[in-house]
This record gives structure tokens, sequence and C-alpha cells, in this order.
């Protein structure tokens, strides 16, 4: 794993010397010890190297028992050994710790940036180097299912809050030696890693490049997860529409990782950051790819037309009852006509109580306690809904609208694509109370063209349907697999090919 030191600001170095006390006492004064008792600093005299020495460590960030084991029980109880390197840390390193993760440097930030990470640090009497040991101990939950991306037909494994758990879990998904793991550091009082993962024989050089620039460039004290990274990076912050895709899931980061993307992992964030993405991405699934080519695609197909439900089906209503009546057959109109003849608001005012009722029950089933949530929101759009047809303040089929539109956006798996349709459905219902299906065509226009206009990371949204591109043609419906022979062009990769062309494809 390569390791680059992006963010760490211009601190000067400062380096270890031959005095055991001078460099404790170094780091002592630098995590200010012993105000802060987190700082463990076990004093001992290794016989193994004939020589005093230190082990050092952060309470609840390394884990004791294996220091106890794998460090301290090796230098303080073997007895004396012909060592046969005459520096003590390189013999201590070579000899006696018999870790796979212990290195040796000479400079107190290093040291120090290894501690805040779970590391352990030996230091050694006479030696101007210390030796770091990757023993870390955070606490983390164990692998689970998907919590938001569910899937009837697939893997039900989901990335945890672990940045090497989760780099382990796309690695059982591309057993490839080309695949590359390099860590960038961001923060300037709380550095935290950032890793890098991309397939070397495939990504584009200039994309992982423009990606690490980007993240060098970040002067921020503390990005402490992968949704305050996407906040940092992306295209434009002011935009509804998103430019990242944040996924919880191994095979799908695995997947993008095979079509030439970047995936970006970090420690507290049980998600994978994919760059760049197309508008194609935010509503596609991974289940899509399991199913078997006329059941995917029906799904994708019922997706999409609940994406329009949600956005439109307001507004469409507004628009018939206000200013298009003789669209609607005569029975339907009047079966309209009487069901709002009571009521005392007009149309716009109507939905828009109905919106924010709907979005008030949606955001408090989210926040109650997993085991009532549903029940309560279920039940509260039930008796809001009864009371207020009963009370003559909406009509029922305004009901039934709501309803529908709030269920069709639930189908929409990306979820900042899904604030993006709910937010956008607002402004379309604004602007069709004044323009009636005019402002509709003129709005879903405009943001079209808005879509066309910008890119993620130099690739033009929309493509490859604009501009037009060579794929394997998985956009709005799929291929079958086994016709998926061509990888996305617009991500520049260097082998162009999944698999052989079948024969007599153009």
């Amino acid at each position: 794993m390569e390791k680059d030191t992006l963010g760490r600001g211009e601190e000067q170095e400062q380096r270890l010397t031959a005095s055991l006390a001078e460099n404790v006492d170094e780091l002592k004064r630098a995590f200010n010890y012993p105000a802060n008792k987190a700082l463990v600093v076990r004093e001992l005299f290794a016989s193994s190297l004939g020589r005093e020495a230190a082990v050092l460590f952060l309470e609840g960030a390394a884990e004791a028992e294996s220091i106890e084991k794998q460090i301290i029980e090796p230098l303080v109880t073997r007895s004396p050994v012909g060592l046969r390197h005459p520096n003590a840390a390189v013999a201590a390193l070579e000899e006696i710790l018999t870790s796979s993760s212990v290195k040796a440097t000479s400079l107190i930030q290093d040291l120090i940036h290894d501690l805040v990470n779970g590391g352990t640090i030996l230091l050694i009497q006479g030696e101007d180097q210390g030796l770091s040991v990757d023993k870390p101990g955070f606490q983390s939950r164990s692998i689970g299912e998907p919590q938001v991306e569910h899937v009837l037909k697939g893997p039900k494994e989901a990335f945890i809050e672990s940045a090497a758990a989760n780099r382990s879990l796309i690695r059982k998904q591309i057993r490839d030696r080309e695949l590359m793991s390099e860590v960038l550091t961001v923060g300037r009082r709380s550095i935290n890693e950032i890793s890098v993962m991309y397939l070397k024989n495939l990504a584009d050089p200039e994309l992982v490049a423009e990606i690490k620039q980007r993240i060098g460039q970040i002067e921020a004290d503390s990005v402490s997860n992968l949704s305050i990274l996407e906040q940092h990076i992306e295209e434009r912050s002011y935009s509804l529409i998103p430019t990242v895709l944040l996924t919880e899931r191994p095979d799908r980061a695995s997947s993008f990782l095979m079509e030439g993307h970047v995936v970006l992992l970090m420690e507290n964030s049980p998600e994978a950051l994919i760059l760049p993405v197309t508008f194609w991405s935010l509503f596609h699934t991974p289940e899509d790819q399991y199913l078997r080519w006329a059941y995917g695609n029906f799904i994708r197909i019922v997706r999409i037309i609940a994406v329009f439900v949600a956005l439109l089906t307001p507004s469409l209503y507004i628009a018939v009852s206000t200013f298009h009546e003789e669209m609607l057959p005569t029975d339907l109109l009047l079966a309209i006509g009487a069901t709002r003849e009571r009521v005392p608001f007009p149309a716009l005012i109507e939905v828009l109580l109905m919106e924010a009722a709907f979005e008030l029950v949606r955001e408090a089933a989210v926040r109650i306690p997993s085991v009532i949530g549903p029940t309560i929101g279920i039940v509260g759009a039930l008796i809001l809904g009864q009371a207020a047809v009963e009370a003559n303040i909406v009509s029922p089929i305004l009901v039934i609208i709501v309803a529908l539109t709030g269920i069709s956006s639930f189908t929409i798996p990306e979820i900042s694509f899904n604030f993006a349709v709910r937010i956008l459905r607002f402004a379309i219902l604004l602007i069709a109370s004044f323009m009636g299906f005019f402002g509709i065509a003129l709005t879903l226009t405009c943001v079209i063209a808005y879509m066309v206009s910008f890119k993620s990371y130099g690739v033009p949204f929309l493509t490859p349907l604009s501009p037009h591109q060579g794929s394997s043609k998985d956009m709005i419906v799929r291929p079958p697999v086994w016709k998926q022979w061509l990888r996305p062009l617009y991500t520049q990769p260097k082998d162009k090919q999944r698999k052989k062309k079948p024969e007599g494809q153009q």
C-alpha cells in the first residue's frame, strides 16, 4: 500500500535523538501527558536487546492485549540473542518483532500520526529511530446486510466503519494484483486517511491524478468521513443533482472499479465514494444485473416511470385543474369538481399542505426509533389523510395523488438523487401553478439543458447518450450480460473490452 502525506500542513520536521528520555518526553508533550491519560507509556528493560526501551500507545486506539503478547513479551522474556545487526532498532525489526506491519522512522511527526491511527511505538535507548507497529484496536461492528441498497438476489454483505475491512471486501470481489490501494491524509488538526483504490491496468492516470490533486487541496481542520469529503471535492456545491455516488455495497463498488472508475474509502464511513459517475448510475441498482434480462429491464423501467411520477404528478394535477380543464373527460372533470366543492383552498395550497404533511411524516419516521418508526409513518399518514378529507381541507383525489407520489419517490435507490427529485417537485409545482403545461415543459427543458452542461471529473453527465460515446448501451435498459463486451469509454479505460467481442456484433 502506497502512502502520500497530502494535507498534513507545513510542520517543521522534528527527529528523534539517541536519548530515550528525550524522545519519550517529546511524545509526552505532544499528547499533553500526564493531563491526557489516553497516552499509555510502558518503560521496560528489553533483555533481548540488553537496553532500556519504552512502548507507547493510545488507549482505545490500539489493542492492548496484542501489544502485551506480541511486542512487550518478546522484548522482556527472551534471553539476549546474538543480533546480526549492530543497530538495535533494525535488529528488533528483523529478529524479534515478528509482526508484518512494522516500520522504522526517525520523524516525530510520523510517530504521532501512527499513534493517533492505532499504532504502537517502540523507542530504544541509544537509537535515533523508532519502530511503529500497526496494532489498531478501534471498535467496529461486524459485517452485516445493506440497510439502504437491499437486493433480493445477489450478495448480502455491506461496508462497515472500518477502512481495512472495506478494502478486504473489495479485494474479495476483485482478486487482481493490479488493484491499487494508495493512502492520502487530510486534515490539519485531526489527520484522517483516505484510501484511493483503482485498477492500475484500467483506470486513466489523469483521472487518478486529478482526484488526488483535489484531495490534496483540501484545507480543513478535519474531514471525518466520506460524506464530508464528498462536499469538499464535488464539482458543483450548489447543484441539486449529485455528481458523485455513495454506495454501501462492495459488489457495486467493485463493478465500478472494473469499468475504470476510482473508489475512495475512509474510516468511520460504511460506504464507498465512486468517481466519476453519470446520470444513469443514479437509478441503476446491482439487482438489475443479477436478474435475467427481462426481469432486470422490467424493474428498471418501473423505476424510471416512478421517477417521473414522483417528479411530475402533483404539478400535472395543478396544471390540469387550473389551466387545462378541457383535457379531462367530462365525467372525470365533474367528479373532481364535486370532491373539491367544499374545499376552501385553491388547488396549489391544497397540494402544498398535503406535500408538507407527507414530508413531515417521512422525516418523523426516519428519526423515530426503528421499532416503531414504520408504524408511526403508516398510521400517521392514514390518520392525517382521512382527517383532512373529513374536515374538507383537502379532496380525496389529492390524497391519492400525494400517496402515489410518495410511494414512487421511495423507489429511487440513490439518496442524493431522491432528495433532488423531491426538491425539484416543489419547484415544478410552483411554476405549474402559474404557467400550466408550458411551465412544466420549460422547467424540464432547463433541467435537461443543465444536466447536459456539467461534468463529473471531466465526464459529461449524460454520456454515453449525450454526447454519444461507445459503451455496452447499459442506460435506460440493458442488453444481456454476454453482449456487454465493451467498457464505457467515457472513463478512458486502458483496456476497452470486458470480454471477447461476440461474433456478428457491431
